[in-house]
């Protein structure tokens, strides 16, 4: 039974459980908290808290215990980062739903609730929207995992839930990320000495917990491995992602594929662009859609002889392809990695490790600019603007007849980001 909450408003308020002893990152947690763990010499805390921030949540309240004066040394009351941030402190043993009960005065009535170890591209409004669209007091989210801790059907409802990953038929893990309304979650506390994640399992008892499910993969400081690929994810990369046929090559006419070598043609406006890119140490990652393999008019062999020419030709001019992804599928597959869904892209930030919003993509169709979107990462848009659909707007950084004409948006899009970062450890 599904309860019919109707004041569900979107947050304005994170909140972050930032209290644990962090033993698994031992002997780095000796002196500093968890969360403090530097990824390229900030806080780790400090990526979540600005990522949030970047969708237009700037109130933080921060649920401390180990170590909490070293949260409170380096973020103070945030207004040098243009945050709004409050604190509730507790003893390093108390449990998750302790904090969550000792701050209930500071909580709005609905707010966003983080782990302090994960991170993911979580776009908040679609997460909003499915917690309206669940109508549960809690929707939070998931990432598709062999031994995870919970288990949803296909119309993606919570049917079990379990704080740890014994069960083998439980496939996805919750990674946080969580929008609570206040009232009816602290109706639930038969103590206030009690884990969150109790909470979470009456909820799913109840059949009242929701689920968003993320499709990009999250990262973790949980331990010195995870660590360390996160801190690599994290680290700035002058990587683009690129359309092929229409921006690197030709398009062929409507229905028509390249299907050999001998039919690829050059733009050549695009290789000099890139040769210019390239050259101040940008790489590149195609994505592209060649249904014409699942149709039966490209032969899979000549596909990987086109990219493999391609690849050489461009790496000759001094032009780093980093991967080439094509999906083969026909649009009526509707599979996950057919632009303009984004499998694609993040299959190759997973592998690549670089962050999609912190990138570009640049194609020719208004569905490579819904693609950006579903991605989360900006647009160039080859073409002119009434190509463009107005729902497919939304992340255009440029609209430009050619890639020479959209060189500066690309530098300025890798350039923007301030440095807020002074090391509060090094004093």
């Amino acid at each position: 039974m599904m309860i019919n909450f109707l004041n569900q408003k979107q947050p304005k308020q994170c909140v972050i459980l930032c209290g644990g002893l962090g033993k698994r990152l031992l002997p780095y947690t000796k002196e500093i908290p968890k969360p403090m763990i530097l990824c390229n010499g900030k806080p780790f805390l400090w990526y979540l808290l600005d990522n949030i921030s970047a969708q237009g949540i700037k109130k933080f309240c921060l649920l401390t215990g180990y170590l909490s004066e070293k949260i409170k040394e380096y973020f103070k009351d945030g207004k040098q980062f243009g945050w709004e941030i409050e604190y509730s402190d507790g003893a390093t043993e108390w449990k998750t739903g302790k904090r969550l009960w000792k701050a209930k005065s500071l909580l709005d009535d609905s707010f966003l609730l983080m782990y302090s170890d994960n991170f993911s591209l979580i776009n908040l409004n679609a997460l909003y929207k499915k917690h309206q669209k669940n109508k549960t007091p809690i929707t939070f989210s998931l990432f598709k995992k062999e031994r995870g801790n919970v288990a949803i059907n296909k119309d993606e409802e919570v049917l079990i839930y379990k704080n740890n990953r014994n069960n083998l038929n439980l496939d996805h893990v919750e990674i946080g990320y969580m929008i609570i309304d206040k009232q009816y979650i602290f109706s639930l506390f038969k103590s206030f000495d009690s884990d969150f994640s109790e909470i979470l399992e009456q909820c799913s008892q109840k059949k009242i917990l929701g689920a968003f499910i993320q499709k990009d993969f999250y990262y973790s400081v949980s331990d010195p491995v995870r660590w360390k690929i996160t801190e690599n994810y994290l680290t700035k990369k002058k990587i683009i992602l690129i359309d092929r046929d229409g921006v690197i090559n030709k398009k062929s006419s409507k229905g028509r594929y390249v299907e050999t070598w001998d039919e690829f043609e050059w733009i050549n406006e695009t290789v000099s662009s890139k040769k210019k890119l390239s050259n101040k140490g940008f790489n590149f990652i195609v994505i592209t859609n060649q249904a014409g393999i699942n149709r039966g008019i490209i032969k899979q062999k000549e596909l990987v002889l086109i990219h493999n020419n391609m690849k050489k030709k461009l790496e000759d001019e001094g032009i780093k392809i980093l991967e080439i992804y094509h999906c083969p599928h026909h649009w009526d597959e509707k599979c996950d990695c057919r632009k303009p869904n984004a499998g694609m892209f993040f299959k190759a930030s997973n592998k690549w490790l670089f962050r999609l919003d912190k990138t570009v993509y640049i194609g020719d169709d208004s569905r490579d600019m819904e693609a950006a979107i579903n991605a989360g990462c900006s647009g160039i848009f080859l073409g002119v603007n009434s190509e463009l659909k107005a729902s497919h707007k939304k992340n255009v950084k440029k609209i430009s007849s050619n890639l020479e004409g959209a060189l500066n948006t690309i530098n300025n899009i890798f350039g923007e980001e301030i440095d807020y970062y002074k090391n509060p450890l090094s004093s």
